[in-house]
């Protein structure tokens, strides 16, 4: 009998851990890793030979806002076709459960305009991806700003005893259920109102539990190094893990003050596991708002309610065209999504190349003409970023999207290739990988991505999906069924 199901043949392996690449076999059972090193090939049911191509864990989204993609497009070619295997939803707030049939006000209609499933529960969501998996799989915070649109019949104030209390013990049912965490959104107007001690509230029945709290902070401009502190003030308070969600510095004025803020950052953690996201573009993407435009240097529209037609257009064209200031055009474009052109290369570089960095996203699959980011993040960090610009070795490179993910979201037997590792694997062309999604063409999938393999199921192979839904639930350890 063979003793492998599937025996990937002549690796160039990544192994996730950071550690130096190396020539390997590696053998699966049961959507399981079983062996590593010089294996028999007599004694596989498949053998795929790799000739030297790379082999690396199957990479891991630290911030995206997936949530109902995954539902109704179960396929996920953007995050496939790039290698990736699991995302981490939820973020900046905003999770499509337990929203229910609450009214999706901006940033939540994000993932939940015109949701064609409503969740008043974690564990109903939860059963929905398990009962009609998708193609890869899935974690998931939840969303303060989720929360207060559930508890509270207003959301420009502070909340009071009794919408804390509610809010808490939806907490405690996503906790059950397994997310990996809970995020915060205060730069959002439904969250601005939050106060510390709201906050603190909020979070408590996180404590001791192992979840994470990841922070969309207040201001990423010119306040950003007291948002800083203050999201670190309220995880440390709680004992818990922080995560800053897509760190970045906002506006020309702050050009150059990443230096201050990973500074900041790595004294914070002389006083507690913090870490951070970042993805690889000068430029952020999110609901259109008037402070945002002011910060950018250039606004480009990804979709608009008021002007369908405006998607893929840049903001100043159409004011000019349209004869008006740029604050009454928003208003008619309303509500809408953009583009905003407003970070320095050099701190995106800063940033990228900090040791305790992460990969993620923040890919909005809503969005009518999407940032590139989509569909390019995790190639461009392995093309652009690793191989071209040496801004860090391709060991590093796949560390910060798998093993170092993992580790942080608790995700136990993911981002590694080692023996009882879940055979999430991608197999690419670490001489020719690279993103091919552009801002001018952003739907496009990347180049050099040969394989890839969910729980062992092979979901993609030489630039198509194969149909495989293999895709699992991550739950947080110690909670539900560990996948």
């Amino acid at each position: 009998m063979p003793g492998f199901d599937l025996l990937l043949r002549g690796a160039l392996l990544f192994d996730g851990s950071g550690a130096p690449r190396r020539q390997a076999d590696v053998g699966v059972v049961g959507g399981r890793v079983a062996a590593v090193g010089a294996l028999d090939a007599a004694k596989a049911a498949t053998v795929v030979e790799l000739d030297g191509l790379a082999l690396a864990p199957g990479f891991i989204d630290a911030h995206t806002h997936d949530d109902r993609a995954l539902l109704f497009d179960g396929a996920m070619t953007p995050k496939l076709s790039q290698g990736v295997t699991c995302v981490i939803t939820g973020n900046c707030g905003i999770s499509l459960a337990p929203l229910g049939r609450h009214e999706p006000v901006p940033p939540l209609n994000l993932v939940a305009e015109g949701a064609e499933r409503h969740f008043d529960s974690f564990a109903e969501y939860f059963a929905a991806l398990q009962a009609s998996p998708p193609a890869i799989n899935t974690a998931a915070l939840v969303g303060h700003t989720t929360l207060r649109a559930v508890a509270m019949a207003a959301l420009d104030r502070p909340a009071n005893a009794d919408e804390i209390a509610h809010m808490q013990a939806l907490v405690v049912e996503a906790l059950e259920a397994g997310v990996v965490g809970l995020s915060t959104g205060t730069y959002y107007a439904p969250a601005q109102a939050a106060t510390a001690d709201e906050l603190r509230a909020v979070c408590e029945p996180l404590r001791g539990s192992g979840a994470l709290i990841a922070s969309h902070i207040r201001d990423e401009g010119e306040g950003v190094l007291e948002a800083l502190r203050e999201a670190a003030a309220l995880a440390a308070g709680l004992g818990l893990r922080q995560l800053m969600s897509h760190h970045k510095v906002l506006g020309r004025a702050n050009f150059g003050r990443s230096r201050q803020t990973l500074a900041l950052l790595d004294e914070l953690r002389l006083q507690g596991d913090v870490c951070q996201d970042c993805y690889p573009y000068a430029a952020s993407s999110t609901v259109l708002r008037l402070q945002a435009v002011q910060q950018a240097q250039r606004t480009l529209v990804t979709w608009s309610r008021g002007q369908p037609a405006a998607a893929g257009r840049y903001l100043d064209e159409l004011a000019a065209e349209q004869g008006l200031d740029i604050a009454a055009l928003i208003q008619t474009l309303q509500p809408a999504g953009a583009i905003y052109f407003a970070m320095d290369e050099a701190d995106v570089e800063r940033i990228l190349a900090h040791p305790e960095t992460m990969i993620g996203s923040d890919g909005l699959p809503h969005d009518e003409f999407p940032h590139p980011r989509l569909w390019g993040t995790f190639p461009r960090v392995l093309g652009h970023y690793a191989r071209e610009r040496g801004l860090f070795s391709l060991e590093t490179a796949v560390h910060k999207m798998s093993g170092l993910p993992a580790a942080r979201f608790g995700l136990q037997g993911r981002g590694l290739v080692q023996p009882g590792c879940a055979a999430d694997l991608v197999v690419f062309d670490a001489e020719r990988v690279r993103d091919a999604a552009t801002f001018a063409q952003p739907l496009q999938p990347a180049v050099g991505i040969h394989r890839v393999y969910v729980n062992g199921a092979l979901a993609w192979l030489d630039g198509a999906a194969t149909g495989a839904r293999a895709g699992q639930v991550l739950r947080r350890a110690g909670a539900g069924v560990q996948a």
